[in-house]
């Protein structure tokens, strides 16, 4: 049984009663009335909305309108429910279909995902095995003038080690490391400000701040306290290349005397001596983990030594070429390297399979000195034909050549430390600024060759040193 107002004679959907008549009333409706009369509808009575009373029911179902009990209006009400059903089904389906090549896509990445993992996994473990496994002569053109293994003695109270037996190289050789431009890292505005601040007079032909020269001793330099700290004796001709350990107060050494020298700067000592070739050393680099040292020389070969133990790891050459070899230098990521040659060429070396795998030809005159930014995108390399040529790593070509003065000698290169500038000495000093390559600075103090240039941190300072026997300093 359902209720109906006694007014409308359909079915309330707010339903109550009154007290007066007992009837059942559509409270929308009985408010209305009571507002304008103030009684009762079915008796006349007086009668307030107060008084009316709720009565809770489920929620009633209207019954159709006459209109709708048609037959015609039945199947036409079914029809519009079948039709809705089947958008309905429909949109669903589409729904399935998205949902499902959505599913694929990522059950495709996964797999790809894994394929390259488990690639790059077997990769690894194979070359972990390789290293470790390697033999001393295993895949080695071997030197032909190669002395035998030197009788070593104690560093302290004697001569200082020689080695020359060939070893192995182990897995924690090829590292890589992660480089961040900071935010201290001087702008270019402020660095076109440069002046020179201070010259110090030193005995020797000097490079860089720990310096090298003609009269066979290396000489550390102290910025801060602004004085010589050590003199270092030991090499029977002139010193060509210097390396000071950023992390120890080691220094590394390379002479005409086909020697290299490592050296203790706090003892004043020389600690090893590696005799990796034949002939003059022309070239020294440090890997990025500081613990193995690049060397060139003009015997066409370039090796590899372990400086905690100062012996040679390998010793290659390119027999092809048959050249010797004027500068060497590793590629901030360690993995790969770069040499000049005296016939103008750039060779690119993997250090793991110790191959050549890049040319670079393009110099008219023997290559005197490489550098890589450190974000390891670029190469510059300067040569005996007063030019610097850069090079993009990706893409393996040539895309700017500086061309310097006539008669320009270019006897080093350096990139600060975020790869931002790029430092080249010779016959004066040029500052370049990354990407655009425009000159920012440009230095004439030097009454003689630079033979060296290099940053401090964050390019707070610049330092060179020349054939006038000067080691100067510009900052602002």
């Amino acid at each position: 049984m359902s209720l109906v107002c006694a007014i409308s004679n359909e079915v309330p959907e707010h339903p109550c009663v009154s007290p007066v008549s007992n009837q059942v009333f559509e409270r929308r409706l009985i408010e209305k009335f009571i507002a304008e009369n103030g009684v009762d509808p079915m008796n006349g009575q007086p009668l307030s909305e107060e008084q009316l009373i709720d009565i809770k029911v489920s929620h009633p179902i209207r019954p159709k309108a006459a209109s709708a009990t048609s037959i015609p209006a039945i199947l036409k009400s079914l029809q519009d429910e079948w039709d809705a059903v089947m958008l309905h089904s429909f949109t669903l389906r589409q729904q399935l279909q998205t949902t499902r090549q959505e599913l694929s896509h990522a059950l495709y990445q996964h797999d790809a995902a894994c394929r390259v993992i488990a690639r790059l996994t077997k990769e690894v473990t194979a070359a972990r095995e390789a290293l470790a496994t390697l033999k001393p002569q295993a895949g080695l053109v071997a030197p032909q003038a190669m002395p035998a293994s030197q009788p070593a003695t104690g560093v302290s109270g004697g001569e200082p080690m020689e080695v020359s037996e060939q070893v192995g190289m182990t897995p924690e050789i090829i590292q890589k490391r992660g480089k961040t431009v900071p935010e201290e890292l001087v702008r270019a505005e402020d660095l076109s400000k440069y002046r020179q601040v201070a010259s110090h007079a030193v005995s020797t032909t000097v490079c860089l701040i720990t310096c090298r020269g003609a009269d066979k001793n290396v000489v550390v330099f102290d910025k801060k306290e602004e004085q010589i700290i050590a003199t270092l004796k030991g090499h029977t001709k002139k010193v060509t290349s210097v390396i000071y350990h950023p992390s120890q107060s080691v220094v590394f050494s390379a002479s005409p005397d086909s020697t290299i020298r490592v050296w203790s700067v706090t003892g004043g000592n020389c600690v090893q001596v590696v005799r990796a070739h034949e002939a003059s050393v022309t070239g020294l680099s440090l890997h990025a983990t500081g613990d193995y040292l690049l060397s060139s020389s003009e015997d066409q070969y370039w090796a590899f030594s372990d400086i905690q133990t100062g012996r040679v790891l390998t010793k290659v050459t390119d027999e092809a070429a048959g050249v010797a070899l004027t500068c060497a230098q590793f590629h901030p990521d360690g993995l790969i390297f770069g040499t000049g040659t005296a016939d103008s060429q750039i060779k690119i070396w993997d250090l793991k399979e110790r191959t050549n795998v890049a040319n670079f030809p393009g110099h008219s005159g023997p290559v005197t000195s490489i550098a890589f930014s450190e974000n390891g995108y670029y190469l510059a390399t300067g040569a005996q034909d007063s030019s610097v040529k850069l090079w993009d790593l990706r893409k393996l070509k040539n895309f700017k050549t500086i061309a310097l003065d006539n008669n320009y000698e270019v006897k080093s290169l350096v990139f600060d430390q975020s790869g931002t500038y790029l430092a080249v000495g010779g016959s004066d000093i040029r500052v370049y600024i990354c990407k655009q390559w425009s000159e920012v600075l440009n230095f004439s103090d030097h009454s003689g060759l630079v033979t060296g240039v290099a940053f401090g941190d964050n390019a707070q300072f610049l330092s060179s040193a020349g054939m006038d026997r000067s080691l100067k300093f510009y900052s602002l």
